[in-house]
């Protein structure tokens, strides 16, 4: 009798014993670690512009600090993704195509991906009930990729950086497709008829190295961030890199003032929506660049804001996964193109 509730107690206490033993060691394995928990997987079809990145080691984690991510290339890895992602300017160009043949997983997310505005897109009439998630630089996205924000800068007593003085010229303009019929086009044939602008790119014949572009636009006092296409949301480098980087004001052509006051910091840019005309713009910019305090005020932001610029698509799809668990399961989008020309 003794020797059976020996026998009992040590076969109660024992599992005990083993998951205090596992649980001791857990920490130990995944505290410096998050990859070893189950990973999403992200199935990249094609690379954007046929431009690859390597993939090797645990991608998300080790360059972005985004856990639980892996991040994949290889077709064959199809029935096993958790996501499928279409950049859509190969579909567009006829390049890629959907693998339509391939029978879907049952819960598998296919992504539309695009940094374009809606005007280049292409016919998205055709993806109707395909898609369940859209990546775009649109705040209403599934997953927003913008080509850049701000983030704050860190309470290290970062102190503002100063103003350019190097000012030799009142406004320029990079610009590499022109088109006379283009909104940005117009404006800025008004506007030069006011006041002196510097251009500068292949339309004509100056072009920029990267390494001359931001050193060349901080020797003007306004930059001209017009955008080639007024869409929502639709903020490209122009704005985050070309301007606020250079240390010049920009002047803003894109989407409606509220888009900007959205992600950009207040006082800080100038959109030409709020002149009642192209000419009271110009006078504008002449009378602000004549006033160093007021100019100097444009830059004030730098106290607390350092801009952010997204370049790589490793980055943007790893941020697959920041999102994954909050996105409704079930998601269609039954009309795409209606989506992307909203």
């Amino acid at each position: 009798m003794k020797k059976r509730l020996f026998l009992l107690s040590f076969l109660c206490v024992l599992p005990l014993c083993l998951l205090n033993a596992w649980w001791r060691r857990f920490p130990a394995q995944t505290a410096g670690n998050p990859s070893s928990f189950p990973n999403i997987t992200i199935l990249l079809w094609h690379w954007p512009d046929g431009k690859s990145s390597s993939l090797k080691g645990d991608t998300c984690w080790d360059l972005y600090r985004i856990p639980r991510c892996r991040l994949v290339d290889q077709r064959s890895l199809f029935p096993s993704a958790d996501v499928v992602v279409f950049h859509n300017r190969e579909l567009a160009l006829g390049h890629q195509k959907l693998p339509l043949d391939l029978p879907r997983p049952q819960g598998q997310r296919w992504a539309w991906m695009s940094l374009e505005a809606p005007i280049h897109n292409g016919k998205l009439h055709q993806y109707a009930n395909i898609f369940n998630m859209t990546i775009s630089y649109r705040r209403d996205a599934d997953v927003t990729i913008p080509y850049g924000q701000l983030l704050p800068k860190e309470a290290e007593g970062h102190l503002v950086d100063n103003v350019p003085l190097n000012k030799s010229s009142l406004a320029c303009w990079v610009v590499s497709n022109y088109r006379k019929d283009n909104k940005r086009s117009k404006v800025y044939q008004e506007l030069k008829a006011v006041v002196p602008v510097k251009v500068y790119g292949r339309w004509t014949e100056t072009p920029l190295s990267q390494n001359a572009l931001l050193p060349t636009i901080s020797r003007c006092f306004f930059y001209l961030a017009f955008e080639n296409s007024i869409s929502k949301d639709y903020i490209t480098e122009k704005l985050w890199r070309n301007a606020y980087q250079s240390g010049a004001v920009p002047v803003i052509l894109g989407p409606p003032l509220g888009d900007y006051k959205s992600v950009a910091p207040p006082n800080s840019f100038i959109h030409v929506d709020e002149f009642a005309s192209v000419k009271d713009l110009g006078e504008y910019l002449q009378q602000l660049a004549e006033d160093k305090k007021r100019y100097s005020e444009y830059f004030t932001w730098k106290h607390q804001w350092t801009v952010k610029l997204y370049k790589d698509w490793r980055e943007r799809l790893c941020k697959i996964c920041s999102h994954y668990n909050s996105l409704p399961q079930e998601k269609v989008y039954s009309n795409l193109e209606a989506w992307v020309k909203g």
